[in-house]
């Protein structure tokens, strides 16, 4: 009898065991991981909610709550340097990075990308209000310090497009803006809606003229893992038609604006090794 009772015991235990490792799967599969850089208002940001917690907002960050809406998953989000989304993407850390981010040739090499969600202003390069009118052209930076956020297509521009001008790559947006306030660099190139929203928070700060002569935007896609193994793409452009069909983007856009004068700065680190 006692061993009987013992080796039901070890049934139960058996079992139990097993239904503790299935949760875990089971969890993942209504979960829908978000990684993005919460730095980048009107877009991925932090603010206070009524009741003093600090939680996520902005147009991408309402655009993944959507998504995962549309899909039937419960939406986490986590906070990372931008310069590392896309190698945590491949390392199965989220299921979709949403961060402003524009599909390149480069990085069609790491991810997959949905179909467009939101097209912003072009690229502008912000600098201070007493020095602008000397920036008429992108010439006018040869020599200068010129800012953009690591691994960009912002940092492409002033690599590529503004001849003469001196790199600064810096992982976060708010430390470049801070820098361009206390004069340890002459400009920052930004996404135009970000660039917008630093100008009208401080009027120490404008958008040089020479930004006309950067051409047009590109527009915004969710990346998911390259190959899409968790058959993701599909249900996300079927939301995304959906969403721009019902003009959500547009109702997210002035959320977002509505939020952002009360965005807190936050910052994120690279991965652990």
């Amino acid at each position: 009898m006692k061993k009987l009772l013992a080796m039901i015991l070890a049934l139960v235990m058996v079992f139990a065991l097993c239904a503790c490792g299935a949760a875990p799967a089971k969890e993942e599969a209504n979960t829908l991981i978000l990684g993005t850089s919460a730095d980048y208002a009107p877009f991925e940001f932090m603010y206070p909610n009524d009741k003093g917690e600090m939680v996520y907002g902005g147009i991408d960050v309402f655009v993944a709550e959507y998504l995962a809406e549309a899909t039937g998953k419960e939406l986490k989000i986590e906070n990372m340097a931008f310069d590392y989304l896309l190698a945590a993407l491949q390392k199965g850390d989220y299921d979709i990075v949403i961060a402003a981010m524009e599909e390149t040739e480069e990085r069609l090499n790491a991810a997959d990308f949905s179909d467009p969600y939101y097209t912003d202003y072009p690229a502008m390069i912000l600098v201070k209000a007493d020095k602008a009118e000397e920036y008429a052209t992108l010439a006018d930076f040869d020599g200068l310090s010129v800012a953009a956020q690591t691994g960009t297509t912002k940092l492409d521009i002033v690599n590529n497009d503004m001849a003469g001008a001196n790199a600064v790559p810096l992982q976060n947006v708010n430390d470049m803006v801070n820098q361009l306030i206390n004069d340890k660099i002459d400009a920052a190139v930004l996404d135009g809606g970000v660039a917008l929203e630093f100008a009208e928070a401080d009027d120490s700060l404008a958008i040089a003229v020479a930004s006309d002569e950067l051409g047009a935007a590109a527009p915004f896609c969710v990346a998911v893992q390259k190959g899409d193994p968790k058959g993701l793409l599909p249900g996300i452009n079927e939301a995304i038609a959906k969403m721009i069909e019902e003009g959500k983007v547009e109702e997210f856009s002035a959320k977002a604006d509505e939020l952002s004068g009360i965005a807190v700065e936050v910052s994120a680190e690279a991965p652990e090794a």
